[in-house]
């Protein structure tokens, strides 16, 4: 997993093409395969299945490995503690989906977290960090966190860590 491209937008077949084949199927290629939504996982053994997913804001699983972005926080969906967390969760959710349907590659960490979970910073085409991308945006937090402060602000529930 460790810097590999997981770009899942469609391959273009434009091998050994004469230059106006090329640029013929170039325009092809970018007309056919738009940007892929990584699918929100769900039934079990994702493992086994090997599937690509994202469980939520800061959790997802590549070729079937679980992984957890590194210094980041994003409130919880499954068991948050007051409705906003949930609906903030959500949109870290699907906006980390946005993000990685552009293309973007796993950097393994080398440690695994809490959960034993691959400790991973997602990098995305533009070369931008994603967990950057989502605490500029106010979709997440600077992991350790301060608490849940997604909960009228107070502290006091941690949201799950790395």
């Amino acid at each position: 997993m460790a810097g590999l491209p997981c770009n899942r937008t469609t391959p273009s077949l434009m091998l050994n093409l004469p230059l106006p084949g090329l640029f013929a199927a170039l325009l092809f290629a970018i007309a056919a395969s738009p940007a892929q939504a990584i699918d929100l996982c769900d039934g079990g053994d994702r493992a086994a299945r090997k599937v690509t997913c994202l469980v939520d804001g800061d959790t997802g699983w590549e070729k079937g490995k679980k992984w957890r972005m590194t210094g980041i926080d994003t409130p919880e969906t499954f068991h948050p503690e007051c409705p906003r967390e949930k609906q903030i969760g959500m949109a870290a959710t699907k906006r980390l989906q946005v993000l990685m349907s552009r293309g973007y590659t796993l950097k393994d960490e080398g440690k695994k977290g809490y959960y034993h979970r691959e400790l991973v910073s997602v990098i995305l085409a533009d070369r931008r960090d994603a967990g950057e991308v989502l605490i500029r945006e106010g979709l997440a937090q600077p992991w350790p966190n301060k608490g849940n402060i997604w909960c009228d602000g107070r502290g006091g529930g941690s949201s799950g860590g790395s």
